[in-house]
């Protein structure tokens, strides 16, 4: 892949071609989302959020929804019915949703093995992206999903949408403006309460169910309940682990409140604690990023943790109702593996420090500061609902057709991919990568660059020349 398809350039940002316009803010956008499945046997997961969403949204009309579990269908047109919305059209192959040339916007929220492919041709097909994060589930796809970006002149965001509070987004910039002084060192802090997803046995896939196609591009597995819905996290063909689930929130935004784009080394250490499991990725990690552009070296520290915690300053244990499943008294596994057992525990957020003070933005989208050597307050703000504030940016970027109003433009969710992919790397073959963006590579490591990208499951073949 060459560079210059890589590299957003101020050419590529002004041409805003348009192969398939919207003529004015009037004219509905036609939406269809992707991938409706769910944490539980109630829930609907991002799906539901993406529905829930697009339909606040104005002069939209969510035309199509798609998924490969009849159930989760069921729930989603139920959820439309319940929205009082007109009944979309339904589909269980997504080759044949992005072929209709009706729709103008896909909206994805499958899982992260799925993201680049279902991306790239919606995009060959004309389509207007809306993708989850991570928007890659490698470093290849990384990489190919920014180029077909460019090749077909799509906006694309990534749903990084904490970029989309208004408080957070305040907050960052006071940061680069000065408030803290020159800023050294971000922390990112993933503490979540996961409790154990135990042990599957195999089983014949569930009726209603196309798991060829909810396998696509990896490698086919024995049918488990632990590598569908939601658990498929945890295993490295379909996941990222925590650090590619939640964690790239707070990766992003550490990058982001940093103002850096990609380390020169990067070194993490972890393991799979307490649990015996099917589980294979990390629920402990501990990742150090170094980073030196224009001179000036910085440091980003990020944390995975899987049980109860304490916090850092502000980010820590907050009191909220307890949903979802818990451990039953037998000892049986949570239903997803993904819900907490009695307070939460949860602490989820960043910490930037500087010269004169250090600033805080916690999971509610909040950011407060401490300033001087007697940690005095200063300024802080608050902010909610930053999801259908991100999808009405990306909105206004269709509309507009001008990229460089997004929040969190493909290119930027890319960078971001790209940190939580190195790490997983680092840990996984258990040394420190000394990676250079130019060349794209670790260098002296072939063990670590093999890593890079996976072997395709014919035809869900992500291409190299998109």
């Amino acid at each position: 892949m060459d560079r210059r398809h890589f590299i957003m350039s101020s050419a590529a940002l002004a041409a805003g071609a348009v192969t398939k316009g919207i003529a004015s803010p009037n004219d509905t956008l036609r939406v269809a989302v992707i991938g409706l499945g769910g944490r539980g046997p109630t829930a609907m997961g991002r799906g539901k959020d993406h529905i829930q969403t697009w339909a606040k949204i104005p002069n939209t009309e969510m035309v199509a929804i798609c998924d490969i579990d009849d159930a989760q269908i069921a729930k989603g047109l139920k959820l439309f019915e319940t929205l009082n919305l007109k009944k979309p059209e339904v589909y269980k192959d997504v080759r044949k949703l992005v072929a209709n040339k009706d729709i103008d916007v896909i909206s994805i929220a499958s899982p992260n093995h799925w993201h680049t492919l279902m991306a790239i041709w919606g995009m060959q097909n004309g389509k207007d992206v809306y993708v989850e994060k991570p928007c890659a589930h490698d470093m290849f796809e990384a990489k190919q999903i920014v180029a077909a970006a460019r090749k077909y002149n799509r906006i694309v965001q990534q749903g990084s949408q904490i970029r989309s509070s208004d408080a957070v987004r305040e907050g960052i910039q006071k940061m680069h403006d000065g408030m803290i002084g020159d800023v050294y060192l971000a922390r990112g802090l993933c503490y979540k309460w996961r409790d154990t997803i135990g042990r599957a046995p195999e089983e014949p896939v569930p009726a209603g169910v196309d798991y060829d196609l909810w396998t696509g591009p990896s490698p086919m597995h024995h049918f488990t309940r632990n590598r569908f819905h939601y658990n498929w996290h945890w295993f490295w063909d379909t996941g990222n682990g925590d650090l590619g689930n939640q964690g790239i929130h707070q990766v992003d935004i550490a990058r982001w409140g940093l103002g850096v784009r990609y380390p020169v080394k990067v070194s993490a250490i972890g393991g799979h604690f307490m649990f015996d499991d099917d589980q294979e990725t990390p629920n402990t990690l501990n990742v150090a990023y170094e980073f030196n552009e224009n001179g000036k070296r910085k440091m980003m520290e990020f944390e995975v943790r899987h049980w109860m915690s304490n916090g850092e300053a502000t980010v820590g244990p907050q009191p909220h109702k307890t949903g979802g499943a818990t451990m039953a008294d037998s000892g049986a596994p949570l239903a997803g593996g993904s819900t907490r057992r009695g307070p939460n525990s949860d602490s989820i957020g960043n910490l930037f420090y500087g010269r004169n003070g250090y600033m805080v933005v916690d999971s509610y989208h909040s950011y407060k500061t401490w300033m001087g050597r007697e940690q005095e307050p200063g300024p802080s703000n608050a902010d909610r609902d930053e999801m259908t504030k991100h999808v009405q940016n990306f909105v206004d970027a269709v509309r507009s057709r001008n990229r460089e109003n997004l929040h969190a433009e493909i290119e930027e969710g890319a960078a971001s991919t790209i940190l939580v992919h190195l790490a997983n790397i680092s840990y996984r073959i258990g040394r420190t990568l000394h990676f250079d963006s130019e060349k794209f590579e670790v260098v002296g490591d072939s063990e670590a660059n093999a890593m890079f990208t996976r072997n395709y499951r014919k035809p869900f073949v992500v291409p190299h020349n998109v």
